[in-house]
């Protein structure tokens, strides 16, 4: 199993931090999104300068700098179902923005030229058992036309999929540019939400908090509600339920190790391959000539060499009606 083919098969996972970040969040004071209010984020174009992320591996990734001139930024989403405003694990996260300078990759147009080919600023990760994704940025720029502000897509499933944007409070956003004036050439970003074509009707869902931290960069945190209380099944989802089910690691959060459980439909030989979160796979364990029925397929992380943290796990189905393939996320306890 190859990197491409794993991004490609893997609508449905979870990856985001070493811990369960939604818990860290809550124990330092930080995360203060309550259960049972919640609502629905706000649909918004893909535009401008929009990729299909899962067609090139490079895009899985925490770090989306690529080297990029700009303030440290964290950038942290929860993802929550709409339904019942708890925690939505293993959907897939996408998220693209400008450079300091106000420019896209991977497209040369007169408004934003000699960028054509070029993967900067974008990326996805995969929610934890809390929901959680958290990406390293910069703080991005701006330009003519919009407010400051960074587009994401929320890839429930294979017949739904949430796509918005998000902005920050103006009066800190532009302390950062007047701080930073050699890294933030046009200066303070002079649109208000009004006069901004996306968000002049309404942000209250969009708007994510801003917050220098320890290391000289900031953080930001947005709480995103989607449609349903769990991951609605899509045509996808329901070819690969007819050949098995693979189910949520126990216990997970887990510590020092974890059981997989696999029901098949059909004698197969199953591989379990594990990537962590720049999308490299770290480790796998086959068992061959399964029978149909209910299987546990254990991870000792000491006996494989690896150290306690959020991987995602992909199985790998091989039977008489062909290849199938879904994931899941494993998280790390504290």
């Amino acid at each position: 199993m190859n990197k491409r083919e794993f991004l490609r098969t893997s609508g449905l996972l979870g990856a985001a931090t070493f811990l369960p970040i939604g818990r860290a969040f809550a124990e330092d004071g930080r995360f203060t999104g309550e259960r049972g209010v919640c609502s629905l984020i706000p649909s918004e174009t893909a535009g401008p300068f929009p990729l299909d992320l899962t067609e090139n591996a490079t895009f899985f990734r925490q770090d989306i700098t690529e080297g990029y001139p700009g303030v440290p930024h964290t950038v942290r989403l929860r993802i929550i179902g709409l339904n019942n405003c708890e925690p939505m694990p293993n959907v897939r996260v996408n998220i693209w923005h400008c450079s300091n300078e106000g420019r896209y990759s991977g497209y040369s147009v007169s408004n934003n030229p000699g960028q054509a080919g070029l993967t900067y600023l974008r990326g996805y990760q995969f929610t934890d058992a809390d929901g959680m994704v958290e990406f390293q940025t910069i703080f991005p720029g701006w330009y003519p036309g919009r407010i400051c502000h960074i587009h994401f897509q929320v890839y429930v499933n294979s017949s739904y999929a949430a796509i918005s944007q998000l902005t920050y409070p103006i009066e800190t956003k532009n302390a950062i540019y007047a701080a930073n004036p050699d890294l933030y050439p046009s200066g303070a970003d002079p649109l208000s939400y009004n006069q901004d074509g996306i968000f002049n009707n309404g942000y209250e869902f969009q708007l994510a908090t801003l917050e220098a931290n320890d290391e000289g960069g900031y953080d930001s945190f947005l709480e995103v509600a989607v449609q349903g209380n769990g991951i609605p099944t899509g045509l996808a989802e329901l070819q690969v339920a007819e050949q098995f089910e693979l189910g949520q690691n126990v216990p997970n959060p887990y510590v020092g190790g974890t059981v997989v459980p696999i029901r098949l439909e059909r004698a197969s030989d199953v591989q379990l391959d594990l990537y962590d979160l720049q999308g490299r796979k770290v480790a796998d364990v086959q068992q061959l000539g399964l029978p149909v029925g209910e299987h546990r397929i254990v991870l000792d992380m000491v006996k494989l060499g690896l150290p306690s943290a959020n991987y995602v796990y992909q199985a790998e189905v091989r039977n008489s009606a062909g290849v199938w393939r879904t994931a899941k996320m494993m998280t790390a306890q504290r």
